[in-house]
């Protein structure tokens, strides 16, 4: 008696004699014992079904061969066939140019079986053939998230995600629940698998999901014939797509099953049109055109709310659609494809304080809320992330001059009219970017674009070396008022034909060099140049040339002794210059070095910014004239932090020098943790806020965290020498949450000092005050004051840090109920950037960018802020305070009760905060004692001597120096200073 097969894997093959026996020998290799090889040949013409048949001749018992009389044109028709001669307790398909993986039948089956599962499904990896093995790409699994864990579902509706993998390939059915719900594939139809899987799902009582790889989806995609999957520009193939999505939705409708409908529908948005129209640039307009017809008949069907569900570019591409707008919808699908720093080829336009994408007036709310892009941040972003499309409107050659022009868009205006221009077009070997030819342009404002245009002999400026550079891209690099936005050419609205424009060059090597550069567009919808040569002899040198590079001794002198000498270099210079070595280093060697004595090494929030307390400090120490010899760390950019003091960049050598040869550290932060602090540097730690919010060892995720991340706190913490304090609360909550040992010293802050004393008797801070008072526009003499916004960092529900502020109030509402009296000023933290408008600009101010908050506490009339510890230094001005809490974030858990003891009037929506702002005057009389109290209470060693105290308790003072002396300290800083900067 015959035992029946735990597995039949159904292969369908046709015309397909040469990769058939490598499908079936993936089959035959199972791991599992009991499986069951079916080859359905689609009435091949090849030979495949006599291929199929010497495979079933040879494997008697495991492999059996059945022939469909004519071919099917479709997936359909042999995958029923295969399942009606299939013996197997559970089916599963492969097609002839995959391969299963080794233990795909045994981990699908025994998932079934433990789960008593319908049908289980696993990982399916695509593996792109035309990417060289191990290179990055090659291998991309099909939605991994799916996958990440083991996991059995119920109903579908419980979990409607795996409407994502319809997949048929990488899932064992059981037999006999396909027979019992007549589960069969449609025929004469592509995209069969979608419908089949969508029934399947439905119609489960449970379904198993595990982490293993069972499919290799092998995909080539430079070839003439693509698989029928592939094959996205036959609009039969979508039309086919969208008739199976139709069949699906009845299916839904018949189960009352709506909400299903809609989300396969947000895939189909997210996923199945988003993979067409990445790829529609490249289609003729008639296919276009026709395309984009049969689309926006089915997205006309779909609920509103798909778009709203749906992720934000490929919702708004679908929308946009779906309304006509064809040029601003595949703009947006290619913004949102899968590119690192996509190009934004579609106007922007803001309306009542928000930012819309395309230039249309968004229709009804639904429109407003698909199209909005605000928190995109395109407004936000600096020129050079923008990266606005370029379209190019003319290309010719006359008389050997070439002859280009185009216009390059500017998003919302960004680019000022008065903003100082110039361009340079740069031809680039594509291989080597350092070779190039660059040929200036005259560029000019245009309305809402730059127009961009340039003549010039190619071959004077294009120089070639003429056999190893065969492709030549070319961008167009904008200069705006010293800052370069660079951007590529591509065709688009109002593009000539661009491909096969010769422009003559003359290369480098021999005239028998390819001469000639042959315009075309890449599938990016970008200009691009092929070199060529334009002789018989220059063809036959050229080809010669080629197949030298490529023999094996070519690529030996060309290319690997140059790529393994490039390796080493960088892994040597990766272990030079990590943070490892260094503080190996630092703590081994640099810290035997002699302390100089009067170096100290300032830093204000690692590096980021000249501000705070130590910037106070180190101006005290300047005034007083202590010989102390200033080095200031700094994270990324020297720009704004003191030009009389010595900078080094943090994290370099020339950092950790200073740090090892320092005699006192002072910051309001952290050095980096790993670095032991000798004992003669002394650690003046000011901190940078009294606390609200639980600190250190007090906060639930360090309690709970793990013991090597207390310990590092700890070792931190352990470094300080000096530890200021502003009242007795510091030293009940702050330095008990985090645990300083220290000295304490009760001085207050220094940043507060010009708080407590105002800013007569310091010309240089009024100064400062003054200029950043009339740089935001605060000096017309329109008689509004200043209210800064200034919230602490915040999370989203999920525990993500939120990085774009928004503010408080719409910009709208701001200007139509305050804007007359108030000007808001926001300041989000150091880790945010506010989300304004450009509109918004009238009655509001970013300040993210103003490194010390203390001016703008000096300018402030009137401060909103949440827990953020700048309350207890506002207080100190005693002028109104408004404690905004929306959602819920007076909940935050905190060292006291802060509603009891709050210095001003606590609000919760937005409707709040404007009538708090409104009667701010009225209401203030009432919250002023609180203030007081609260400020003296929390304040109460901030008596405008804090910078004078650290000072005289640690530096010595000034002593009369030699003739002479002074000019030997300034020759050491300036060479000090050279040496941190190129560190």
């Amino acid at each position: 008696m015959r035992v029946r097969p735990d597995v039949t894997v159904v292969v369908i093959a046709y015309n397909d004699a040469w990769r058939l026996p490598r499908a079936v020998a993936s089959t035959l290799e199972q791991s599992l014992g009991g499986v069951e090889t079916v080859i359905v040949d689609d009435a091949s013409t090849d030979g495949t079904g006599e291929i199929a048949d010497r495979l079933a001749a040879a494997h008697p018992g495991r492999v059996r061969a059945v022939h469909l009389p004519s071919n099917s044109g479709g997936c359909g028709r042999p995958r029923n066939t295969g399942i009606e001669a299939s013996a197997g307790r559970y089916v599963m398909f492969l097609d002839s140019d995959d391969l299963l993986d080794r233990h795909a039948c045994l981990n699908l089956f025994a998932a079934a079986e433990d789960a008593g599962a319908d049908l289980a499904s696993g990982l399916c990896d695509r593996i792109f053939l035309d990417v060289p093995p191990g290179a990055k790409g090659r291998v991309r699994p099909w939605y991994p998230w799916l996958y990440r864990r083991r996991a059995v579902y119920g109903p579908l509706e419980e979990h409607p995600d795996l409407l994502y993998d319809t997949l048929s390939t990488n899932k064992a059915y059981r037999r006999d629940f396909l027979d019992e719900h007549g589960l069969r594939f449609v025929e004469r139809l592509h995209y069969e698998d979608l419908l089949f899987t969508a029934e399947a799902y439905l119609a489960a009582r449970r379904t198993a999901l595990i982490p293993h790889r069972v499919y290799n989806w092998l995909v080539r995609e430079r070839t003439p014939a693509p698989s029928i999957s592939n094959r996205r520009a036959d609009l039969a193939n979508f039309a086919d797509r969208l008739e199976i999505h139709r069949r699906i939705d009845m299916l839904f409708a018949l189960r009352g099953a709506h909400d299903l409908r809609r989300a396969k529908d947000v895939k189909f948005v997210n996923h199945d049109l988003a993979l067409y129209l990445r790829e529609l640039r490249d289609r003729d307009p008639g296919y276009r055109s026709r395309f984009l017809d049969l689309a926006a008949g089915y997205l006309a069907e779909l609920d509103p709310r798909v778009f709203e569900e749906a992720h934000p570019l490929p919702a708004i591409a679908a929308y946009l659609i779906r309304e006509g707008d064809h040029a601003a919808a595949l703009a947006a699908a290619e913004h949102g494809g899968a590119v690192k720093r996509p190009e934004l080829r579609a106007q922007l336009v803001e309306r009542d304080g928000r930012v819309f994408w395309g230039t249309g007036r968004p229709r009804g709310t639904l429109g407003r809320r698909i199209l909005d892009v605000t928190d995109f941040g395109f407004h936000l972003r600096p020129l050079k992330d923008l990266r606005p499309g370029n379209t190019v409107t003319l290309l010719e050659v006359r008389g050997g001059r070439v002859r280009m022009a185009g216009y390059v868009l500017n998003p919302l205006g960004r680019i000022r009219p008065d903003a100082e221009l110039s361009a340079t077009l740069e031809f680039g070997d594509r291989r080597h970017r350092a070779r190039k030819g660059r040929v200036r342009a005259a560029v000019r404002h245009e309305g809402d674009r730059l127009a961009w245009r340039a003549e010039f002999d190619p071959r004077r400026r294009i120089r070639p070396v003429g056999f190893v550079d065969p492709v030549w891209d070319v961008r167009l690099r904008v200069r705006v008022d010293g800052e370069d936005v660079v951007t590529r050419l591509g065709e688009g609205p109002g593009s000539p034909p661009l491909g096969g424009v010769e422009l003559p060059v003359r290369p480098r090597l021999t005239r028998l060099a390819a001469d000639r550069l042959r315009s075309y567009v890449t599938g990016g919808g970008h200009l691009a140049f092929s070199l060529e040569s334009g002789t018989p002899w220059a063809r036959l040198a050229g080809s010669t040339a080629r197949r030298a590079a490529t023999s094996p001794a070519g690529r030996l002198a060309w290319g690997l002794v140059g790529r393994r000498a490039r390796r080493t270099e960088k892994a040597v210079r990766r272990t030079l210059t990590s943070r490892t070595t260094k503080i190996a280093v630092f703590n081994r060697v640099l810290s035997r070095l002699p302390v100089r004595q009067g170096l100290a090494v300032f830093e204000t929030h690692l590096g980021r910014r000249y501000s705070d307390n130590p910037k106070y400090i180190y101006r005290e120490l300047r005034r007083s004239g202590r010989p102390v010899d200033a080095v200031w760390s700094y994270a990324s950019s020297p720009k704004g932090f003191p030009g009389d003091a010595r900078l080094v960049r943090r994290g370099s050598w020339a950092y950790f020098l200073a740090l090892a040869r320092a005699r006192y550290w002072i910051d309001n932060q952290g050095y980096p943790d790993g670095l032991r602090k000798r004992p003669e540097t002394t650690y003046i730690q000011t901190w940078h806020g009294s606390a609200f919010k639980l600190m250190g060892q007090d906060q639930p995720r360090v309690k709970s965290g793990s013991a090597a991340e207390r310990a590092r706190l700890r070792r931190s913490v352990e470094r300080f020498d000096c530890f200021l304090v502003r009242s007795g609360h510091d030293v009940e909550t702050l330095c008990a949450g985090l645990g300083v040992r220290s000295e304490l010293l009760p001085a207050g802050y220094p940043r507060n000092d010009p708080l407590v004393n105002g800013v007569d008797g310091d010309p240089e801070l009024a100064a400062e005050v003054d200029g950043l008072r009339r740089s935001l526009g605060l000096d017309a003499g329109d008689g509004r004051r200043a209210v800064l916004y200034a919230p602490t960092f915040a999370t989203g529900p999920k525990g993500r840090p939120v990085r774009l502020l928004e503010p408080p109030i719409a910009p709208g509402v701001f200007a139509r109920e305050l804007g007359e009296e108030f000007v808001l000023l926001v300041r989000p933290h150091y880790l945010c950037r506010a989300n304004l408008p450009p509109g918004a600009h009238a009655v509001m101010r970013d300040v993210g960018d103003v490194p010390d908050v203390t001016p703008l506490l000096l300018l402030a009339d009137a401060l909103i802020t949440d827990h953020s510890s700048i309350m207890f230094d506002f207080a100190l001005l005693d002028r109104p305070i408004v404690l905004h809490l929306p959602g819920g974030r007076d909940r935050t858990a905190g060292y006291f009760d802060l509603e009891r003891h709050a210095p001003g009037p606590i609000t919760r929506t937005e409707d709040e905060l404007v009538a708090a702002l409104a009667g701010l005057d009225d209401a203030d009389a009432g919250h002023a004692p609180r203030r007081r109290a609260f400020a003296e209470r929390f304040g109460e060693h901030d008596r405008g001597t804090a910078a004078r105290t650290v000072a005289d308790r640690y530096f010595p003072a000034a002593r009369p120096r030699h003739k002479g002396e002074r000019r030997r300290k300034g020759e050491y800083r300036r060479r000090g200073e050279q040496h941190g900067r190129t560190a």
